[in-house]
């Protein structure tokens, strides 16, 4: 085998990898649009607290900016959070992030923060 040629965890890890991409690219964002090259994308995520939505996007580069905001360069993100009833008797947190920024900045920053909270429950 070459040098160049991937070996067999490196495939199943590209893989893996694909196969999350697709399935977060079967969950819509709540909002998204581009006027002028800037990005505005709105999605929620249960099961996530604040604190670890924003310790996720501080490790993207981000930098607090307020209790409730994260900039980074090219970028921003602003959250809020509140429980929300799942069933008749459980309650769930579901934090709500809107991005702004440049385009081909803020679209790697928003994989890489869905793919931090894509996981399994429990």
């Amino acid at each position: 085998m070459s040098r160049s040629e991937p070996t067999l965890t490196q495939r199943n890890l590209s893989l893996r990898l694909l196969k999350r991409r697709a399935a977060l690219e079967a969950i819509p964002p709540v909002e998204r649009s581009v006027e002028d090259g800037v990005l505005r994308v709105t999605r929620r995520f249960r099961g996530l607290s604040l604190e670890q939505a924003m310790g996720y996007l501080e490790s993207l580069g981000g930098e607090r900016i307020g209790s409730n905001a994260i900039e980074g360069e090219g970028w921003r993100a602003e959250l809020t959070a509140e429980k929300v009833p799942v069933g008749p008797s459980y309650r769930l947190t579901e934090v709500t992030i809107t991005w702004t920024g440049e385009e081909d900045v803020l679209e790697p920053i928003v994989l890489r923060f869905r793919l931090k909270a894509f996981r399994a429950p429990g």
